[in-house]
Order: C-alpha cells, then structure tokens, then sequence
C-alpha cells in the first residue's frame, strides 16, 4: 500500500518498516532509486545584519480575499484536487468500516469541500490506519491529541482565484521558446547552470506554470498564524514578479491547500540543517518529511497538474533566517519518492523562517527559479570571498529591495524573443547599438559576445524600475558568463565601472554595496586587456535607449578546454536534454578581466549534500 498516514511514516524511525511488512515494498519509493536522488540548491547567502522576530507578519502585495462568507453553498474542489475521502479502500478483515469515529478522536467537523479538519484546523491521521500500521500500539488520546493540537480553526478550501484547467499536465517550451544561435552557450548535461539551455525534469518557464503550495508545521512549533496569513507573504507578490520580470510570458498560478498539515515528530527529530540531503533510506532529513506530506494530501491532490511543489513552514520551526539559512529546492533529477498519480515528486521548494526587507517573498522567486534551471551566482562556501554579482540577480541577493534578473537569465528561461537578443559573434566588427533597459519591456534587452563555446560577454542597460529599486547609478552593465563554472561558485561575474568605491548605494545592510555602482556612465568603457574587446557606454538617448559601441575580438582562438564540473557522486542527473540547432560558429577568444573582480574560484560546495 503506497498511500500512509502523514502522522506515522517516520514514527520512531520504524515507519519505513512497518509500511514495507504491510505493503511488501517501500511506499513511495521508486523501486531501485539511489540514496539521493535529486539536484538541489542549499541557500548559504551572507545573513543580514538585522533580525525579524518569527512572530511578526509580512504581507506582501495586496491581500487577496480567500474565504466567503459562512451563507455561502459548499464551493466545489478547485481543478487539480481530487474528491475527497481521506481513507483508501479497507482490505483488512479487522478492520473497522471508513469514517468510523474513534473514541480518542477530537469531534470533526466537515469543511464545505467534505474534508474533515479537526477543531484545530489540523488534519488529524486516520484511526483505521493508525490501527493498521500500528497494531502494537493503538492510537489513544495522547497520540492523537498531540497530532490534532495546535493552530487555529481554518475555514473551507476555497477555490484558487486563477482555477486550474483538469486536462493540462506539465509541459516543457518548444524549441522555439529556447536560446539558439552562436551564442547559445553549452554547458553540462545534468544540473542547474549558466548553459543556455536546461536539461530536462525542471519546470516550464514560459506559459502557465501551476504551483500547488502547502503549509506544515510541528507538535514543538505550532503555527502561530493561519495558513492564510503565511500564503499572504508569498502571494499574490510572488506571481506577480514573474509576471512583470517575465514581461508577461509566465503565468504563475498557486493553488494553496489552506490548512497546517502537522508533521509527527518535532521539528529538530527530522534534523533539517543547512546542507541537508534528500535520501530515500534514511528516516530524517526532507525524505521523511516528504513521505508525511505526501501521505497527508495525495488523497485529494492530482500531482500531474502541478509544475512545482512550494512547502511553506511555520516562520517558527528551527532558527530565524538572520542565523542560518535553510530554504532549500530539489530540482530537476526525481526525488526518488512516487506519488499515487504516478508522478515522481521533483521540483520541490521548502521554506522557512522569514527573511527580512520590503520584499521578503522573493526567496521563493529565487528557489522557484532553480526549479527553472538558473544557478547559485554566489559563492556557497562562506569562504567571504566578494560577491560577483550582487544586487543585479535574484540568483544572488534575494534580500532587501526588489531586483530583477540578468537579460542573460531572461533569455535562458525563454522570455526574451530572438529579437530582443544581439549575437556578435563576427571577429573585429566596431558598430553602435541601442538598449532598452531591462525594467522596460519592449526593445533590444542583451549584447551578447562568445569568447568561446563555455564564455560570453553580456552586455545591457539597468535603471531603477519596479523590480530594480535599489539601482543608484543606471547605466549599461557588463559580466561575464561561464558555463563551465558550477552554481554556487560565481559562474556569473559583473564587470565593476567603480572598483573599489564602496558603491552607491550603503545603507541596506542586505544590499552588497560594493557592485551597485557597476554600470559603465556615458564616456566610460570596459577592455579586456587579453584582446581588443571593448565595450563603450555613449550615453541615454532621447527616446530613454543606452547607446552603445561594442568592438568584437579580432581574432578568434580555439575554445578552452572544457574541465569537468564538479558534481557529488551522491546526486543523480538526469542526462538528457534538449541541444537548439546552432545557426552559424561561435567566435572564440580568451577573455582577462581588467582585475576589477578576482578570477572565478573552484571551491568545494560543503553546502551542498
């Protein structure tokens, strides 16, 4: 029997056992899956100097009316959950028939979907089996009362504002969404990267992309909101991000199951740390706090409908984000656990604590975006080394005020159109252009210059827009991008206008100040001191555009060798992937920054498992 009761499944760290005795095989385990078995990003971002007390709640964005008034009929089950019935059918002998109350139990009440919620708003394990995977130890009033207690009476689950349609299942884009062309870096085969391509398993990024989010807490961190207010931190703000970086090509759409799903054990049993694996043998770690969500809403969630999987936690399990990081995404690869829809589980974002500055959501815009394939861009080892790319990415400071994305990441996620991209891929051309700047829709958005088949010069133009509020010196900023160089060990590097000035822009202690004067001023320019590369900022013109001359290498090289990246032996890949015919060669030469930034360096990831 593949489908448990979220309360048992690691009870004591026999739950695994007692489900494989009944069932004969490992419940929600892909048969013959590797210890870990999923790409995943583990956040070791600089903490911010300030706190944010658990208690406190942020909104974020305008609040969107979830419930109706109690006179209103029962809503039905928005698209993409299933009927209700908690219980699968019986089979054993001794058993007693379905929704038989058990005498321990708290009263249930039923919501106006029919799913019964105990007076709490928890939802309960069911006694009949409880009985059955437990026979040694019946359930009485000091288990179930412990499962059941905490939180706050939760009202029905409405549906979702954006209902979902029940006969679309997870796509991938077309090829004609994709990055093609010379400048159309390869890269590796297998995890997140700067590659212009993403290989297969990870999310759509264009269109529709359904979000099925759920909300968990623990018997020694009780949720101390309801999971309305917590899903408010997070949306409507976060799709609307996507929204507008997307310039309107993502639809992002939530549906939140509005109810605290309590785990079995206390929140350190499950010993969730930074650096934490996805190991389907094991009783702890987000393997088993897997099984117990999964075993809490298979029932009534059709996973096929869903691209990715947001766990929102209590803000009070385990310790404050200004301590230590621990929001997490495994990504692309299966997870190694098989739902009852006959879907893996994978791209799946956990959530905790809270972040601080104006626009905390943006956490789950940076783990959702490695769901979409975008890299770490900073460095993961708390080794101090600098930033190398600041407060111009997601990918690297998601603290703070808002900041967008790079073009280049625009490109790769298929939301800059062909003829939004420049490719100057022809040795020893000098020619003018014009740049829309990023916040704008509309126009020319990315230069692009290879270096060779793993390197390229990106160039575009930055001011301060609804998603780049921080930027204190627009301009046309210059980075390079290095697909040979893994997430997490600065693949991306922003070329510095100002290096060494301290930046514009010091007040926020979770802005990296030393990069937010980057941007090259009309009259200043970027050489590579290797090659006769340059790049000239001539100024705004009347019509808002940067101007800008860019002179392309005169004389190409072969590419550099390709090293091998670094990836644990633990973490199984998924090797296929889709390559964009490429329409013409790629120019090639080496590229030497001017020293305004130190050379990418190849540390080991200790935060990832």
């Amino acid at each position: 029997m593949k489908h448990i009761p979220a309360a048992i499944v690691a009870t004591a760290g026999a739950a695994t056992a007692v489900v494989t005795a009944l069932a004969g095989t490992s419940p929600s385990v892909i048969p013959g899956a590797p210890p870990a078995a999923a790409e995943h990003r583990v956040e070791q971002r600089a903490q911010p100097r300030t706190d944010l007390s658990a208690d406190a709640t942020t909104t974020a964005g305008t609040i969107r009316p979830i419930t109706a008034p109690a006179t209103d009929p029962p809503a039905p089950e928005p698209p993409g959950l299933k009927p209700p019935g908690l219980n699968p059918p019986v089979t054993d002998s001794s058993a007693v028939p379905p929704g038989t109350p058990h005498p321990a139990d708290p009263p249930l009440r039923t919501t106006g979907t029919g799913s019964p919620l105990s007076p709490t708003g928890v939802l309960p394990p069911s006694p009949l089996l409880l009985r059955r995977l437990l026979p040694h130890h019946p359930p009485g009033p000091s288990l179930l009362g412990a499962l059941a207690a905490g939180g706050t009476p939760q009202p029905a689950l409405r549906p979702s504002s954006d209902p979902l349609r029940p006969d679309r299942a997870p796509q991938q884009p077309s090829a004609k969404d994709l990055p093609a062309g010379p400048c159309a870096l390869s890269g590796p085969s297998s995890g997140v990267t700067e590659a212009a391509t993403t290989p297969a398993g990870y999310s759509r990024t264009s269109g529709t992309v359904r979000a099925l989010t759920l909300f968990v807490d623990f018997p020694d961190a009780p949720a101390r909101t309801s999971p309305q207010a917590r899903n408010a931190e997070f949306f409507p703000a976060t799709a609307d991000y996507f929204r507008r970086s997307s310039y309107g090509r993502l639809d992002y759409r939530s549906t939140p199951v509005l109810r605290w799903l309590r785990m079995s054990r206390p929140f350190s049993a499950y010993g969730i740390q930074r650096g934490s694996s996805f190991d389907v043998h094991s009783g702890k770690g987000y393997a088993a706090l897997s099984r117990e969500i999964l075993a809490a809403v298979d029932d009534e969630v059709d996973f096929r409908r869903f691209d990715l999987v947001n766990v929102l936690a209590t803000p009070n399990a385990g310790p404050p984000a200004t301590r230590s990081v621990l929001s997490v995404t495994f990504s692309g690869s299966d997870t190694g656990l098989m739902t009852d829809d006959g879907v893996p589980l994978r791209n799946t974002s956990f959530i905790w604590s809270r972040q601080n500055g104006d626009s905390a959501y943006r956490v789950l815009n940076h783990e959702n975006a490695h769901s979409f394939g975008l890299p770490d861009l900073y460095y993961a080892d708390d080794s101090g080394a600098p930033d190398a790319v600041g407060h111009w990415d997601l990918m690297n400071e998601d603290w703070g005020p808002a900041n967008d994305l790079l073009g280049w990441h625009k490109w790769k996620l298929g939301w800059l159109s062909p003829n939004q991209v420049t490719c100057l891929h022809r040795p020893g051309e000098s020619a003018e252009y014009r740049l829309t700047p990023i916040s704008t829709p509309g126009g020319t958005k990315l230069l692009t210059v290879p270096l060779d088949s793993r390197r390229a010069i990106a160039i575009e133009a930055r001011e301060r827009g609804p998603l780049d509020r921080a930027v204190c010196r627009p301009g046309v900023l210059v980075y390079q991008v290095s697909t040979d160089v893994p997430s997490g060990q600065g693949p991306t590097r922003v070329m510095d206008a100002k290096p060494h000035s301290g930046g514009c822009h010091s007040t926020d202690p979770n802005v990296n100040s030393e990069l937010t004067d980057a941007p090259f001023a009309a009259g200043e320019t970027y050489t590579d001191r290797s090659s006769d590369l340059r790049v000239q900022a001539l100024g705004k013109a009347a019509d808002g555009t940067y101007r800008v001359r860019v002179t392309t290498p005169s004389a190409p090289t072969e590419p550099a060798a390709y090293p091998t990246p670094h990836t644990d032996p633990a973490t199984p890949h998924d090797d296929s992937h889709h390559d964009p015919a490429a329409t013409g060669p790629s120019a090639t030469t080496p590229l030497t920054t001017t020293g305004d930034l130190p050379a990418p360096q190849h540390r080991a990831r200790n935060a990832r498992p």
